[in-house]
Formats: structure tokens, sequence, C-alpha cells
């Protein structure tokens, strides 16, 4: 398992539907080694804080994996490094192998898994289709959330080192099918529900889901 980009990208105004829109989605390969704080890394920056960034969505990362399977369902379109947005593009991982909660180590940095990523409309802004929302949930090929736990420094080309496995063993990739269609599996969503690895809101949503289940 390693890092084999580390991308950054500042805040820039693009025109979307008529409007100037604020977002971050662009982001570059960073050369050398970067710096990880609590709330990104280095050279990058949330846009809007009421979606984006926190110390939940510190850092984001994307399967390098994922990217072949975009390149056959959209032969046309170019997917360079931090195409979705991501601030690490990972080998060796994946959604239905990492829990929720997981701990691991990079570089020098410590890092727990907090919840997968959602797509919104900045995803249909980069690859100008007003369909990759859709496609991206559908996929489930997602990617997941960082925080950091310890600050430190991370260069392209580190290993990732499993510190320890969440208990409950909720995986990314069970909280993503939860949300997008698994409306029937009620054992699941009372195991999410309570699942003290996942953010509030997160739990707060499913057991809404959960309560409206048992009316």
């Amino acid at each position: 398992m390693n890092v084999i980009s580390i991308n950054a990208g500042l805040p820039r105004n693009v025109e979307w539907r008529g409007q100037i829109v604020q977002t971050s989605i662009f982001k570059d390969p960073i050369a050398g080694t970067v710096k990880v704080r609590r709330l990104n890394i280095d050279g990058d920056r949330q846009s809007d804080l009421t979606v984006h960034g926190g110390v939940d969505k510190a850092v984001y990362l994307y399967p390098f994996e994922h990217y072949a399977f975009w390149q056959r369902e959209l032969p046309s379109l170019e997917f360079p490094m931090g195409a979705f947005g991501e601030n690490f593009t990972t080998t060796g991982l994946d959604e239905g192998s990492i829990h929720i909660g997981d701990r691991f180590r990079i570089g020098s940095a410590e890092f727990a898994v907090t919840q997968p990523r959602m797509p919104c409309y900045k995803l249909t802004i980069r690859f100008n289709r007003p369909d990759m929302i859709k496609r991206f949930l559908q996929s489930g090929r997602t990617g997941f959330y960082l925080a950091v736990t310890r600050e430190g420094e991370v260069t392209a080309g580190d290993a990732i080192t499993l510190i320890a496995s969440d208990p409950d063993a909720v995986t990314v990739a069970d909280v993503v099918s939860l949300y997008a269609s698994d409306a029937d599996n009620q054992e699941l969503l009372r195991r999410v529900s309570g699942l003290a690895s996942l953010p509030e809101s997160w739990r707060d949503y499913f057991r809404k889901r959960l309560w409206q289940a048992d009316e």
C-alpha cells in the first residue's frame, strides 16, 4: 500500500451555468515532501467549508485502481493524478476492505478513516458531465476522507501502514451501499447508526432512516 501522488489546489473561480462558482476540486501533483496539518495539507485549501474540510474531512484519498474503470467508462476524458479532487492517490486500498475508524501511518503522519466521499455538483463541473454525480455514487468508487490524528510529513512513494483496524468492521463500502440503495438492510442500519467512529452527522442521518423504518 503506497501513496503514488500527493495533490493539492487552491480555490478558483469557474463559470458554471451562467454563474461564477468557487471550487477547489482542480488539483495537481506536488513534488517533494508535504506537510500534513490538522485541517489539510500544505498547498491545499477547501472552498465551501459548509460541506468540505474540517477535522473529519482534512484529507481525501482515492484509489488509483479506480482510474482504469473511469477510463473505460468515459474514454473521451483525461484522468491525470488528482482528477477526482483527491489529496492522496494510492494503491492497495479500496472501499470494500477499509473500515470506518481504521488508522494508518503514512510518512511521519497518522490518519483515521472517517467517511466516504459523497459527490456534489463540483464533480459535475470538473468533468463537465451532468450525469457524473449519479455515475460516481452508483459505481461505489467514492474514495474516503481521513482525519489527521498526528501531524507530520508525507512524500509520494511513502508506504501506507495499518496501525489499527476498527473493531466494528464496517467498511466504507457498507456505508456507501446503505446510503445509496440498501434501505432494507436493517441489521447494517442499526450497526452504522451506532458506529462511534463515524461522524455524528452521518449517524444522525442513519438513525432517522432507522426510526422511519421502524414506524
